[in-house]
């Protein structure tokens, strides 16, 4: 049961985040451009990177991975949004905007896990 709440947790955080920082983040921006999307794949890929680099050198309950890694990541970025929202930008005869938002999404999201999963393993290193 605790598994259950530690995902049903999780999951509504993060989709609650979700929602909120996208919508922020698309209305502040140009229309045309599905910039809310990737600013929470990005943070999402920041968030887990530093997530992986601390869980590998501090010991992190199996709670505390179903809640946040699994439930609020989980739930808080979004690849069928991503890849629905290309999608539109092509049928929209938007092919630039789409190509923008595959090269984005795709750098963005493995620059940002790959160097938050190295800078959180160094922080850690460091701090010990």
């Amino acid at each position: 049961m605790l598994k259950l709440s530690c995902l049903a947790a999780g999951w509504a955080l993060g989709a609650v985040a979700r929602y909120g920082l996208s919508g922020w983040i698309q209305n502040i921006g140009p229309a045309t451009f599905p910039q809310g999307t990737l600013c929470v794949n990005t943070v999402g890929s920041l968030l887990i990177g530093v997530f992986l680099g601390i869980s590998e050198l501090t010991p992190v309950s199996p709670a505390v991975r179903l809640l946040f890694a699994v439930g609020f990541l989980g739930a808080f970025t979004t690849f069928s949004t991503y890849s629905m929202e290309t999608l539109n930008l092509f049928r929209d005869k938007e092919a630039m905007l789409g190509l923008m938002n595959i090269g984005l999404n795709n750098s963005l999201s493995l620059l940002f896990v790959f160097g938050a999963y190295f800078l959180s393993r160094s922080v850690v290193t460091f701090i010990r």
